[in-house]
């Protein structure tokens, strides 16, 4: 193992996969530390193969058990040999999408006490040591509150594990701190491609959806597609959430996404490294070319 250190938080078993899975797969291999922090087992989601419907929060409420082997049998895929749910399996419910009753269960992650639930990750931070912080933005994303808690309890994190008043172990500065990212000319790219494939799934409007950024706005690109056959194991681990036909996947709704290789970040805290392609690339072969960095690494000494 080199001694780059990275760590990932993430609400969900199969969001670390989705959206991060190229990226871990990539580094793992190159040797670097990979942690992965999940904050739920994701007991509220729905449940696509019939054989395992009965696992749902409504009938049988086992769901959050079973997708902890999902998420075993993922990181294995991966790579991935540390993997922590934060403060323990179970600490924290799955809060279910906004608006929705489970919101309100006591022991749902977007109830959490934000310095008790950040304190916990304090503790992986201290201990793992991580030059790089991977997790969403402000809006979760997509605006699930586990996502929106996640990055609320990541920032928390970052500040307190700097404080040497903070609670015990020796303090950490953490270099970069990143939010997951997808450019919009990617999301137009893969939805025409999509509806061109003939493919079961359906496509999306990428107008309607409550994500992606300007392509410019991306500060990172991680080109992992040496690794894509590690995600699409990952992915298909994660039977109960999601379908796979390969390059596409999708959700309990049926809507087609693409198994991206190419993983896009926006930096948010930290300086921006030298790291960038030879030659200006463009986001999804669309927009104005611009040079990113290429490694969550770049200007870490």
């Amino acid at each position: 193992m080199n001694d780059r250190r990275l760590l990932l938080v993430h609400a969900h078993p199969d969001d670390e996969t989705i959206g991060t899975g190229a990226t871990m797969a990539k580094y793992a291999a190159e040797g670097a530390g990979v942690t992965l922090v999940t904050c739920t087992l994701g007991d509220e989601g729905e449940v696509i193969p019939p054989g395992l419907a009965h696992l749902t929060s409504d009938r049988d409420d086992a769901l959050g058990g079973h997708r902890i082997g999902e998420l075993a049998a993922a990181c294995a895929a991966l790579g991935v040999t540390d993997h922590r749910f934060l403060g323990g399996p179970g600490r924290w419910r799955d809060s279910g999408m906004m608006g929705v009753a489970s919101n309100d269960h006591p022991a749902a992650f977007w109830r959490a006490d934000l310095d008790e639930a950040a304190g916990e990750l304090v503790k992986v931070i201290r201990e793992t040591r991580p030059q790089v912080l991977v997790t969403y933005d402000e809006n979760g994303f997509y605006g699930h509150p586990d996502h929106i808690q996640a990055h609320r309890v990541s920032a928390r994190a970052f500040e307190l594990a700097a404080d040497p008043a903070f609670g015990e172990g020796e303090p950490w500065r953490i270099a970069k701190f990143y939010v997951t990212a997808v450019a919009r000319a990617t999301m137009r790219r893969t939805a025409q491609a999509l509806v061109e494939a003939g493919t079961r799934f359906l496509p999306e409007r990428v107008e309607d959806l409550p994500y992606g950024c300007a392509d410019e706005d991306v500060t990172t690109e991680i080109d992992a597609r040496a690794h894509i056959e590690a995600k699409f194991a990952a992915m298909r681990a994660h039977a109960t959430q999601i379908s796979v036909e390969a390059p596409w996947y999708a959700l309990s709704n049926d809507v087609g996404q693409e198994v991206l290789a190419v993983e896009h970040y926006i930096l948010r805290s930290g300086l921006p490294g030298s790291g960038a392609p030879a030659a200006p690339v463009e986001v999804g072969g669309l927009g104005e070319p611009y040079k990113p960095e290429d490694d969550l690494f770049a200007g870490i000494d």
